[in-house]
């Protein structure tokens, strides 16, 4: 929609009061063309509750990172309305098991991009479950399956999971909306156990999305003072 608009701030040429009348109609437009793009399911499909878009990222490692590159590195594979949707993207997808490198899949519910920053995310966390290698595969599709079908019981609270690729393990993730509900995130942690089957020594951990802004900036002001190395 950014790039859609890009045009109309060269068109700045009338009184600040008639951009102020436009404002409302290009909202509008906004909004109509957001409608358009949510995808419904199909005759006889089976819905689920919320739409939801796969992404994908990968990253070289050792390259330094900004926002901007991770947003710019981000691809959206697509996005579904119902079971038989999903299993057409879910069947045809790489299991995250087989992935190579520094290489990430992000399921969100439509409309809530897969950053910190994004408005649905930016007063929430995530439980953070570090993984030996070979049970990626398996515990994502427990995971999305059990969100899809709303096995955590905690209204609106669940925006996305996220499964991380990397060289020494896999790092799987579940992000909610509100950090400070200590009752929601426990609740989605004991799902979290239970839909995983997860041994009772398994290591959790809740990180807030404002300490995770506040760590990689920590890490990057260090990068940049040791001149970038």
């Amino acid at each position: 929609l950014k790039d859609d608009d890009s045009g109309d701030h060269e068109q700045d040429q009338g009184s600040p009061k008639d951009s102020e009348k436009e404002k409302p109609e290009e909202e509008e437009k906004e909004q109509i063309i957001i409608k358009k793009k949510m995808v419904v399911p199909g005759p006889g499909e089976h819905p689920l509750q919320y739409n939801y878009t796969f992404w994908y990222s990968r990253r070289t490692p050792g390259r330094p990172a900004s926002t901007q590159s991770y947003e710019q590195n981000i691809k959206q594979i697509g996005s579904f309305a119902s079971v038989e949707q999903f299993w057409r993207f879910y069947s045809h997808m790489i299991r995250p098991g087989d992935l190579t490198g520094h290489s990430d899949f992000h399921l969100f519910k439509e409309g809530i991009k897969p950053m910190w920053e994004d408005d649905a995310n930016k007063m929430g966390g995530k439980w953070i479950i570090r993984l030996r290698k070979g049970l990626a595969s398996r515990c994502w599709e427990n995971l999305i399956l059990a969100m899809l079908g709303e096995q955590f019981m905690v209204g609106e609270e669940i925006c996305g999971a996220v499964v991380s690729v990397r060289f020494q393990e896999d790092i799987i993730s579940i992000w909610n909306k509100t950090a400070s509900d200590q009752g929601t995130t426990a609740r989605i942690r004991d799902t979290l156990r239970r839909v995983l089957n997860l041994p009772p020594n398994t290591i959790m951990e809740y990180k807030t999305h404002t300490d995770s802004i506040k760590a990689w900036e920590d890490f990057h002001g260090l990068v940049n003072a040791s001149g970038g190395r």
